[in-house]
């Protein structure tokens, strides 16, 4: 797939209010935007809203400004399909690779640190919380699983982008994460930019102010880089590298045209559970209820394992359509072949997030405490495709105090 170059729109970055201002004026429409929120349990400021349009002049720049901040605050829509769910998702599809799947296993923590592999413990003078090494096979495994999923990708014409780090906010709020508060989970740095917590941000970030071709549409790209969250928990099943603070994961992203991205964010679910069922892994397919969504989804598929050593369902992946909700701030169109201007629709998923799959391919694929069996999709890229107990780096040992005899 060969990946367009940059055409440039003339009009600056989108503004979140159309030209036409009817459309949030309407009480109707404020009724139904106010019932989308509290249906998401987000944060209802549709009340703020309508007392901002009522005083609203369009010549006063901090009233439009104020206007604008509301307004971006919003959700997207919500799939009329799943409108009803309540808190639950609904489970689509479950998958076990045979009868014989391990109902107990040595959780994935104790058999790593076993096997000499993993170090998570006792890293205060590194980088603190929630950092860890992997080191030996596991190192290896963690290499093997991102080349096994880019080669999945690049078979599914998708396009290899590497992308950087370190993106401005605006790119990441237009994506809809926020990155200010006290709850927020982007890291900024001094400099005002911040890190990124997933490569869909800098993939949507290469498009922002672009006007495509309807026939160049969709456009699947791909990235392997590492993600920053400021996110921690204390839940036991969420302990180890379950959640963390950075971790590598490769990302599918697509620019489509709105008639496209359904099809598209099912191609994506399609692809995740077939690349999936070939590790070994018990998995399900979950439908997600509003109130799990966030911000930008109109619509999102969860992918869970079950990780036998926890003895809990984890997720691994997720996919998301996320209709024009990124296009609108991020100024991303395209010109529709009777020569109209859209805005475009963009649709994300996760091909593999790496600490996850470690988890439930260790906890999965253990033959005894000894050795653990590695798929064969994934052996094509290791020396073996098994992992015993590693000696040749050594293990860390604290000593609280030396005593000495005089």
């Amino acid at each position: 797939m060969k990946i367009p170059l940059r055409s440039f729109c003339a009009k600056p970055v989108c503004a979140i209010i159309p030209e036409d201002l009817h459309h949030y004026g309407s009480t109707s429409n404020l009724d139904k935007m106010e019932q989308n929120v509290l249906l998401r349990k987000g944060s209802n400021n549709i009340p703020v809203i309508r007392e901002l349009i009522k005083k609203l002049d369009m010549k006063n720049d901090s009233d439009v400004a104020k206007l604008k901040g509301e307004l971006s605050k919003l959700p997207n829509l919500t799939h009329p399909r799943i409108v009803n769910y309540g808190d639950e998702p609904k489970e689509l599809e479950q998958f076990s690779p045979s009868d014989s799947f391990p109902t107990h296993a040595t959780e994935f923590s104790e058999v790593a640190k076993y096997m000499n592999i993993f170090r998570m413990d006792h890293l205060g003078n590194y980088t603190g919380h929630k950092s860890y090494y992997l080191f030996g096979k596991l190192a290896e495994l963690e290499q093997a699983i991102k080349e096994y999923t880019v080669q999945q990708l690049l078979q599914n014409n998708f396009s290899l982008i590497s992308v950087p780090d370190i993106l401005p906010k605006e790119v990441i709020e237009g994506c809809g994460m926020n990155t200010d508060g006290e709850r927020t989970q982007v890291y900024k740095l001094d400099s005002g930019l911040c890190l990124s917590g997933t490569s869909e941000m800098a993939l949507a970030g290469f498009f922002e102010n672009q006007v495509l071709e309807e026939k160049q549409l969709p456009i699947k790209v791909a990235a392997v880089s590492r993600c920053y969250r400021a996110e921690t928990s204390g839940l036991n099943e969420e302990k180890g590298i379950y959640r963390v603070h950075q971790f590598t994961k490769v990302e599918m992203f697509a620019i489509c045209a709105e008639s496209q991205s359904e099809d598209v964010l099912e191609l994506f679910k399609d692809l995740q559970l077939e690349n999936f069922k070939k590790l070994n892994l018990k998995i399900r397919l979950l439908d997600m209820p509003p109130s799990e969504l966030g911000a930008p989804a109109y619509q999102k598929y969860d992918i869970e394992a079950w990780m036998p050593g926890r003895k809990v369902w984890g997720e691994i992946s997720s996919s998301s359509n996320c209709t024009d909700y990124q296009a609108k701030r991020l100024n991303i169109r395209y010109k529709t072949d009777k020569g109209e201007t859209k805005f475009a629709h963009t649709v994300n998923g996760t091909a593999a997030a790496i600490p996850r799959l470690l988890i439930a391919i260790l906890e999965s694929n253990q033959v005894d405490k000894n050795s653990i069996e590695i798929p064969n999709v994934l052996g094509e890229y290791m020396k073996n495709c098994s992992i015993t107990k590693d000696k040749l780096i050594p293990e860390i040992k604290l000593l609280k105090h030396l005593k000495h005899d005089i």
